[in-house]
């Protein structure tokens, strides 16, 4: 259904606002709520409602609920004072209040010049788990690991960058003799998951393992051993863990097989691999060469999301870290990850890297709401659970940051970010004023990443706090080589805090530490 109202057309089928004929840029979140808000314009739409259908029954702040009023009324030209479209009722809600003309949305017509170009499909690997083997000789206990085999498969699906074969398929090897590279053939993979379970008494042993089916090696194993005190959290627990460890080590497979194609044959999904490989390597040089990676995928596949959303989140992440200009950098990040939430506004990846973007241009209660939708449709996703915690402290949530991150660290004990999720952790301490914590958080940050600025930040402010003078000036050295254009002027304009108090708590550490 599109629409119209004064000079705008509201098009559900495009998810598109436009003014004039013009596009209007919107966060999806707020499009959610302007389209709910014109469809339902016969009646006052209460708070609650929003929340049901907005946020899927989320807790949400009113100060978040507010910004996406006022961000709604602001597309159209409205404000809080006139109120021309969008009414507030006092203790009741809002009502938009516009004269508005229903259409039913046109069909495409393809154009008659010439055929239309066929999207590039790229070559995504596909995965398949197998259900997990009962070795407890028990056929009681087969739930068990057949609950295990599908949480593994239902958390994997929600990552969307490969094809998950159904459990329907991937169930009627169940107790046959076949190996994985005929199984691999005949469900069209490339790789698969398998596993047992082991149960004696209370106590139960989880063996997975990743296999590249094409080689027939073993990417990934784990063993996990538990007590059953509560059988549907030790589901959980080992479930989160798995998924969260198969991703990367399928990107990195997936980064060699790409490595060894010569450069002309490289399609939008071998250019994305790359440019992770890049990514996680958190330099500057490493971003550049992503970004580079990321913009050819794009030019092959404009409708790509995941290239547009890992384009984002590296503009943003070089912002923080001090390796890009925030005025340059922002408004590309921002197309790029609103591109790619209207491409998959399913994609965990999209809504983290658009929460970035808000992050460092200082919309901190549109930051949390991005990474909290992320983390709703990929709760294993620990990169958004890492952005969150760091969004959390910016917002004043110190004790709420440090537990994101430690989740994160739990999530993902192999990630490459590990290092600044301790670093994360360190500074949540740091606004806690504990300050010998977050400087052995830090060292911790900094014993996994030898050039990580964040982590130098936050050892030069705790020990400058401490009143430590050696380390905080070997701190500010190493920050000045990892940093060299750090200055209290940058620290005080370019990040995002939502309290004075929290600016001039870090300023005076760095101060005391003996930066100018």
């Amino acid at each position: 259904m599109r629409f119209r109202f004064e000079n705008n057309v509201l098009d559900g089928d495009l998810r598109e606002l436009t003014c004039a004929g013009a596009a209007v840029p919107l966060q999806p979140q707020v499009f959610d709520l302007l389209l709910y808000l014109v469809a339902q314009r016969a009646r006052v739409v209460s708070k609650d409602d929003l929340i049901s259908q907005i946020w899927s029954d989320r807790i949400v702040s009113d100060s978040a609920l507010n910004s996406r009023i006022n961000a709604a009324r602001k597309a159209l030209g409205d404000d809080g004072a006139t109120q021309r479209l969008i009414k507030t009722i006092p203790r009741k809600g809002f009502r938009f209040v516009g004269e508005v003309r229903e259409e039913m949305a046109a069909s495409p017509v393809p154009a008659v010049a010439g055929p239309t170009p066929a999207r590039v499909v790229s070559d995504r690997p596909g995965i398949a788990v197998l259900a997990f083997e009962n070795m407890s000789g028990d056929p009681a206990q087969e739930y068990f690991g057949d609950g295990i085999s599908e949480d593994i498969l239902t958390a994997l699906s929600k990552q969307r960058w490969f094809m998950v074969i159904a459990r329907n398929s991937s169930f009627t090897y169940k107790g046959r003799a076949v190996h994985i590279r005929q199984i691999a053939e005949e469900l069209g993979v490339r790789y698969i998951v398998e596993g047992s379970v082991r149960k004696v008494d209370n106590r139960v042993r989880i063996t997975a393992q990743l296999n590249d089916a094409s080689s027939g090696g073993h990417l990934w194993a784990e063993r996990y051993d538990r007590e059953l005190v509560d059988v549907f959290t030790v589901q959980d627990e080992i479930t989160s863990a798995i998924a969260a460890a198969i991703e990367p080590q399928i990107h990195a497979a997936e980064n060699f097989r790409a490595d060894r194609k010569p450069p002309s044959s490289l399609d939008a999904w071998d250019l994305v691999m790359r440019a992770l490989s890049h990514y996680w390597r958190v330099t500057r040089q490493d971003h550049l060469a992503a970004q580079a990676l990321l913009e050819r995928a794009i030019a092959i596949d404009p409708t790509y999301g995941q290239a547009l959303s890992v384009l984002a989140a590296s503009h943003m992440f070089g912002v923080h870290l001090g390796w890009a200009d925030l005025a340059t950098a922002a408004p590309v990040a921002e197309a790029a990850a609103l591109a790619a939430v209207r491409c998959d506004h399913e994609d965990a990846w999209a809504h983290a890297a658009l929460g970035s973007v808000c992050f460092s241009t200082r919309r901190l209660a549109d930051a949390l709401s991005e990474f909290e939708q992320a983390l709703t449709l990929n709760p294993n996703f620990s990169l958004a659970q890492g952005y969150y915690a760091l969004a959390l402290s910016y917002a004043g949530r110190s004790k709420d940051s440090f537990e994101a991150a430690q989740k994160a660290i739990r999530l993902s004990p192999r990630d490459p970010s590990l290092a600044i999720y301790h670093g994360i952790a360190g500074y949540a301490r740091f606004t806690e004023r504990n300050y010998d914590e977050a400087i052995a958080l830090a060292r911790e940050a900094i014993r996994h990443r030898g050039d990580l600025t964040g982590a130098y930040r936050v050892l030069a402010v705790s020990a400058g706090m401490t009143g430590d003078r050696a380390l905080a000036e070997l701190a500010l050295q190493e920050l000045r080589r990892t940093q060299p254009g750090i200055s209290l002027h940058w620290i005080a304009t370019q990040l995002p805090w939502a309290s004075d108090a929290d600016r001039e708590h870090y300023l005076e550490g760095f101060r005391r530490a003996g930066l100018r």
